[in-house]
């Protein structure tokens, strides 16, 4: 009976307290909960006039935050605001290694339960181990990185696909044309990283982290707003694959180029928007609304600390969360089944919120964060009998 007592009571006070930020898994479990939403969420159209719109803003924006906030984490594991010891290198390269395979594993165990849903967790890890040889960059560097992949990297990608005429293929589909080109992913993991190395837990990076992204978010969006005036779709192209088959060789492919319409994919490219489109006024919209978002959970994460609390739980074991919630769409869905239902997408807040808040309080980390922190580990422990150097 003490413990039972003294354990929320300890939760209550030390949750959340440095070297953990709060702000940080506040974020994460909104990603969380957004992701949810869109997944299995009835929402209208989005119109900023009718709030009533405004739960279709978890599309494409939800993941988008989670990636953002991996890169944050990635920054914080290797360093914080210190670029890492090279002598430390070999075992972060290592752990990342380790981490980024499980939860490739787990993403892949998710995707056999074949629910609708186009798990995150696959690129998730594979992005753990994309970052390894950009450790030691510094948050400058980063951001440049991060702004020449968002400003041309989608109408380069674009346009390579179409002067192949849609490649497909395993690896093209799960890094370049699929769900969540790494091209794309890897500008918001930059991002994520710079401004972890940005002592992101002092107010004043967070002000300055909410000016900056309400700014791409009006550059963003108005690109996009200008693509619709002008009558440029808001989207990408065909899919990898759709080209295939449409030419025997090169004394057809003049036509099968023009048919392709290099200028249209290019402009669609720049112009998209629309939620997963991967386009340049995509990254830089909902880029830009991640950041304003991270930046308001650090603000907020003090004043209203004890409110957030629930959230902040959830935040911290996001695989776990993510995880269930995926595995309750196929419980409920069945095999192959489709849903939507807003009271189903409430119920999961709610068990998500309740379930992690109490695991938190009386077993502390994560199931599934302990077994991926243990990888970690394991992968970067010298063989056992090894000598010590």
């Amino acid at each position: 009976m003490t413990f039972a007592l003294t354990a929320p009571a300890h939760w209550f006070r030390s949750f959340g307290r440095f070297p953990r930020i709060l702000g940080l898994d506040i974020a994460r479990g909104l990603a969380i909960l957004g992701m949810a939403g869109a997944h299995i969420g009835e929402t209208p159209t989005f119109d900023p006039l009718d709030p009533g719109t405004w739960l279709d803003l978890v599309h494409g924006r939800s993941s988008i935050l989670f990636a953002v906030l991996a890169g944050v984490s990635i920054a914080l594991m290797t360093g914080r605001h210190e670029l890492p010891d090279p002598a430390r290198m070999p075992s972060i390269r290592l752990q990342l290694l380790g981490r980024g395979a499980v939860i490739f594993v787990i993403g892949l165990a998710l995707e056999m339960l074949n629910t609708p849903i186009a798990v995150i967790l696959t690129l998730y890890g594979l992005l753990y181990v994309a970052v390894i040889p950009f450790l030691r960059w510094r948050p400058g560097t980063l951001l440049v990185a991060a702004g020449v992949l968002a400003l041309a990297g989608p109408a380069l990608l674009a346009l390579v696909g179409v002067l192949t005429l849609h490649p497909f293929g395993a690896g093209i589909s799960l890094v370049l044309y699929g769900s969540y080109p790494i091209t794309v992913w890897l500008a918001f993991v930059f991002g994520g990283m710079a401004l972890g190395r940005l002592h992101v837990e002092r107010l004043e990076t967070a002000a300055v982290a909410l000016g900056i992204g309400v700014g791409l978010m009006v550059v963003g969006y108005g690109l996009g707003l200008v693509g619709a005036v002008a009558g440029i779709e808001s989207g990408m192209d065909s899919g990898p694959g759709s080209g295939w088959g449409s030419t025997s060789g090169w004394s057809t492919y003049p036509q099968a180029l023009a048919d392709a319409d290099p200028l249209r994919s290019v402009l669609l490219a720049v112009f998209g928007v629309a939620p997963h489109s991967g386009g340049t006024a995509e990254i830089l919209g909902s880029g830009g609304f991640a950041l304003a978002v991270v930046a308001v959970c650090l603000l907020l994460s003090r004043p209203l600390r004890w409110v957030l609390l629930p959230l902040g739980a959830l935040g911290s074991m996001p695989l776990s969360a993510y995880s269930a919630h995926v595995l309750s769409v196929a419980l409920i869905g069945g095999p192959g089944g489709f849903f939507t239902s807003n009271a189903f997408w409430g119920w999961t807040v709610l068990g998500l919120l309740l379930t992690t808040t109490l695991w938190s309080m009386f077993v502390g980390r994560g199931p599934l964060e302990r077994l991926v922190g243990r990888a970690a580990i394991a992968m970067a422990s010298p063989p056992a009998g090894s000598p010590v150097r």
